[in-house]
């Protein structure tokens, strides 16, 4: 099969023919349909350190974790709810399927997980991947194979929001407008709130947030943040997502919030950074870290989009092949308007 390999920190992704994998116990095989391009995956491909608590990746792995398709082969012991030519997405991890983690649906915490993008379990920038049996989640004839491949980063934003204990009076200010953000401002006005105010440094991605429920945009670069949030609002916001995830960010979110807010802090920080805890203190802040989503958000994110209650399609800025897929992948490391590039081997 074809599949894009990480060769070394920096450099270009490689197409390359690999052996197509076969299933072991529990498992299935999918053709990959769709895969979407994460941050996680440029950050962890580029300057990812082990000291920033996250896992280096090894020459010759493949990454993708947002993707959707159809079951080609199956494993031993499967159970019969699985067939082939059934179209399907999944979790990006296989757990053991015993433990208490994976009986709550967060197999991420698996003591023994396989973690998809090493060399143990590749990733969906392939032609073909395995999946666990107990991570596969079933799409619906409603559900199109693109939008399984957006399952995935809509259900980050949703566990975010979830986490946020949302007040629909409450104004919620979003840093970010990337996928995670637009995916948080969807799920913020799908869950009534009034007034969401987002901003970003790139003006196309700003302006494609009303697509997503916001209902005003904020310019960092046009003036003072605070200043520009009271313009829209009477009060400081009581709840602040912090999508951005670079040094910095999380005391502009302390800074930018009201006394006893809450921040929920959903980019994903790879570096050291600095905030004056006095500040988040005497404003008496919460603050939370919100990381992904357990198989129930995936199975309630796939359920709204079957119902065509939410449509996260306007995410997808453009769709290239494998041949195309890693000079797409390395421009996505400079700013610009992309948002969800997606991967069709």
């Amino acid at each position: 099969m074809k599949a894009a390999v990480f060769k070394s920190f920096g450099s270009l992704l490689e197409v390359e023919d690999l052996p197509d994998p076969e299933p072991k116990s529990n498992e299935l095989v999918l053709k990959v349909k769709a895969c979407g391009i994460c941050g996680t995956d440029l950050h962890m491909s580029d300057n990812c350190t082990a000291e920033g608590g996250w896992r280096l990746l090894s020459p010759g792995c493949v990454l993708g974790h947002e993707f959707s398709g159809e079951i080609v082969e199956i494993g031993q012991g499967v159970g019969g709810e699985w067939k082939t030519g059934q179209r399907v997405t999944a979790l990006p991890w296989i757990g053991c399927g015993k433990c208490e983690p994976c009986r709550l649906g967060r197999p991420y915490r698996c003591s023994s997980v396989m973690l998809r993008s090493s060399l143990d379990l590749p990733g969906a920038y392939s032609e073909f991947c395995r999946v666990g049996a107990n991570e596969a989640l079933n799409l619906p004839d409603t559900v199109s194979f693109e939008q399984g491949a957006l399952v995935e980063p809509m259900a980050v934003g949703f566990n975010a929001v979830q986490r946020a204990n949302i007040k629909t009076k409450k104004p919620v200010f979003i840093m970010g407008a990337g996928p995670v953000g637009l995916s948080v401002a969807l799920w913020c006005r799908f869950f009534g709130v009034e007034h969401v105010l987002i901003s970003d440094l790139s003006g196309e991605r700003a302006a494609a947030s009303a697509n997503f429920g916001a209902t005003a945009v904020i310019d960092p670069a046009n003036g003072d943040v605070s200043d520009q949030l009271l313009d829209h609002i009477s009060v400081p916001p009581e709840i602040v997502f912090d999508c951005v995830g670079l040094p910095g960010t999380l005391q502009m979110a302390i800074d930018y919030a009201a006394p006893s807010a809450r921040i929920i802090v959903v980019g994903l920080c790879m570096q050291s950074d600095n905030y004056f805890p006095a500040k988040a203190l005497l404003k008496e802040l919460d603050v939370c870290f919100s990381y992904v989503y357990s198989k129930e958000d995936f199975e309630k994110v796939i359920y709204l989009i079957g119902e065509k209650q939410i449509d996260p399609s306007q995410l997808i800025s453009r769709r290239v092949g494998m041949n195309e897929f890693p000079a797409a992948f390395q421009s996505l490391k400079k700013p610009g308007p992309d948002l969800k590039v997606l991967l069709e081997p």
